[in-house]
């Protein structure tokens, strides 16, 4: 099986690139890079960024609602996969979609 580098993405107002990031490895299969974005144009930038890291698929938590989720598979085009988790009205945004705080326009 080939190595496999990925990252799975969350989105959450306070969430800081820089600083709420973590990288997990096994020792032969998968290389998973964890990053907090704190809105879809920031989830655009890093996605990019990603990319450019040799990472194969994006992976976006619940928060992302269809307009976040678009704009990321814009973002990356057909250089990566990307894949969602999905809840309609994610819990731990108060039942909205992240839709409903994060897409800036």
């Amino acid at each position: 099986m080939a190595r496999l580098k990925a990252a799975f993405m969350f989105v959450t107002p306070d969430a800081d690139p820089g600083e709420h990031r973590a990288t997990i490895a096994t020792p032969d299969t998968v290389e998973l890079i964890v990053v907090g974005v704190k809105d879809y144009q920031q989830a655009v930038q890093v996605s990019q960024e990603l990319v450019d890291r040799g990472v194969q698929a994006i992976e976006l938590c619940a928060g992302f609602g269809q307009i976040g989720v678009s704009k990321v598979a814009r973002a990356v085009g057909d250089k990566v996969v990307v894949g969602v988790v999905r809840f309609d009205r994610h819990p731990g945004l108060e039942f909205k979609s992240g839709d409903e705080i994060f897409d800036k326009k």
